[in-house]
């Protein structure tokens, strides 16, 4: 791993478990096994690191979305995959997702709208989806825009407690959840997720993992 990977490495790790205010130079220094001096080289500023983990982050989730949507017209699959997809991401990669999802309020304005910019570019697809089964009759809810924040507040925060030895494995939780989203949203139809292998390898490509 070179020493620009381990710096970034450490923020994900140190901003995850202590928060972005809680994290000093000296600790990433420390985890990232260099000098507080040499750091600097790699980082520029601690916002400069934090922007680039959550605005990357964010990308990966637009990224991740778009290929795992890409031509699905119906929104009840299109809802479906996005939620599968979240658990998925959140699961796998809990420390750069908490961190993304916790630390916006750490960021100076400029810096803010620029990752509340990708934030909502992502959450629209949420949103577009919502309206667009609305609108087909397949979802009913007097409230979608809160219903949304809700369903991904709920995904989000598998990223806090998710355990492989849990009850569900993560295929289950993320077909699980997706029922869960579906029956908010007032659909009453077929609520079985058939594309979660699709999902886990876009997780895997996005991130650069292994399946």
């Amino acid at each position: 791993m070179s020493s620009g990977d381990r710096v970034r490495a450490a923020a994900v790790k140190l901003f995850a478990a202590k928060g972005f205010h809680g994290t000093g130079i000296r600790d990433l220094a420390q985890e990232a096994e260099l000098s507080s001096a040499s750091l600097y080289h790699y980082m520029g500023t601690k916002e400069d690191l934090l922007v680039e983990i959550m605005a990357t982050s964010l990308r990966r989730l637009l990224d991740a979305a778009a290929k795992a949507t890409a031509g699905a017209g119906d929104p009840v699959a299109r809802l479906r995959t996005l939620v599968a997809l979240h658990v998925l991401a959140h699961a796998a990669q809990p420390a750069e997702t908490r961190v993304v999802d916790n630390e916006v309020d750490a960021l100076s304005d400029a810096a803010r709208a620029r990752v509340v910019a990708l934030r909502d570019e992502y959450e629209g697809l949420w949103a577009q989806a919502i309206e667009d089964g609305a609108a087909a009759g397949v979802f009913h809810t007097a409230h979608p825009a809160v219903t949304r924040l809700a369903l991904l507040e709920m995904c989000s925060g598998v990223a806090r407690w998710y355990s492989p030895h849990g009850p569900l494995p993560l295929e289950g939780l993320a077909t699980h959840y997706a029922e869960l989203a579906l029956r908010a949203l007032g659909h009453t139809g077929e609520v079985t997720v058939t594309d979660l292998r699709q999902c886990l390898e876009v997780v895997a490509q996005v991130w650069d993992m292994g399946v």
